[in-house]
């Protein structure tokens, strides 16, 4: 099914920027490990206080952290929790990410609306 140049009923643009696909598909646990990282290393934080704040093992941490290992919702709320982080904002990082790493792009007012919904 092609859908360059489709325009969802939500406001996504489905047009590729390129026919070609990224040579290697991109997990969403490793955006969310990295985004979770970059966080907790802008917040000066270290495994051990995060992962005792999140009562999670520091490995166990760690391997989300890395993408290794799909952390649940309710383990995402608690690292979120440890860092004072809103679980949506990491979401839409994520999301982010993934758009730029698929090129797909979301039409401004979307994105507006999301904004001024939260």
């Amino acid at each position: 099914m092609d859908r360059s140049g489709v325009v969802s009923e939500d406001g996504y643009s489905f047009h590729m920027q390129s026919k070609e696909l990224p040579v290697k598909p991109m997990l969403v646990r490793e955006l969310i490990g990295e985004s979770l990282r970059e966080e907790r290393v802008s917040q000066g934080k270290t495994l051990r206080e995060v992962s005792r704040n999140a009562r999670v093992s520091l490995g166990y941490l760690s391997e989300v952290e890395r993408g290794q290992k799909e952390a649940s919702s309710e383990l995402l709320a608690a690292i979120c929790a440890a860092l004072d982080l809103p679980l949506s904002v990491v979401l839409n990082v994520v999301s982010e990410k993934m758009a730029s790493y698929e090129r797909v792009t979301a039409l401004p007012n979307v994105r507006a609306m999301a904004q001024a919904a939260a």
